[in-house]
């Protein structure tokens, strides 16, 4: 990971938060909120994650419970094998819709219901139902291709569940005696 990673990963989320927090100011009756869970219940493939992402999100994984780590350990590997969409997020708590992992969460799930893609839409059917009737035509989107180059210059990514794995088995040289329940994020991990 580049040195500057860490710093323009908090950036980009400052950013995704300015707009989410304008878009919300707007419209207080956003389907997108607490206690909604529609996306991470229907995701349309595994999360993708750049080396930046993943120390952030690491370090929230490190702070959980052992039990519940090893549950997200469990529906991660599933999810490696499972073979088609809908995924549901193997970080979701599945009882009470909550991530636990909330203020590490990633680039694509704080900018999803906010952001849209050239050619590809809003992926929120709820949203786009909205849009489709005119209820969001004074929404102004955030522009989620310039969110993908500006990951980009982060890295490349790899999917949660390769991240997930190499975390929890990682190479005999590079162990170093932590475990996933002792992990804490490097140094240049963003704060």
């Amino acid at each position: 990971m580049n040195d500057s990673a860490p710093a323009q990963l908090r950036q980009l989320h400052a950013d995704i938060d300015s707009r989410v927090k304008s878009i919300r100011d707007a419209r207080p009756d956003w389907l997108c909120g607490k206690g909604c869970d529609g996306c991470c219940r229907q995701l349309a493939d595994v999360p993708q994650l750049t080396e930046a992402e993943w120390y952030l999100l690491r370090a929230g994984l490190a702070r959980l419970s052992p039990a519940r780590l090893a549950e997200i350990a469990r529906d991660t590997a599933a999810l490696a094998r499972q073979p088609a969409a809908p995924v549901v997020c193997p970080i979701l708590d599945r009882q009470t819709g909550a991530c636990p992992v909330y203020a590490e969460r990633p680039v694509a799930c704080r900018s999803y219901g906010f952001y849209a893609q050239r050619d590809k839409g809003l992926y929120c059917c709820e949203i786009e139902a909205r849009v489709a009737d005119g209820t969001l035509a004074d929404v102004v989107w955030g522009n989620h291709d310039a969110i993908d180059q500006r990951l980009s210059k982060l890295g490349s990514s790899r999917p949660l569940t390769e991240w997930f794995a190499g975390w929890l088995n990682p190479p005999a040289a590079e162990d170093n005696g932590r475990t996933p329940h002792h992990d804490t994020a490097p140094e240049q991990a963003p704060a």
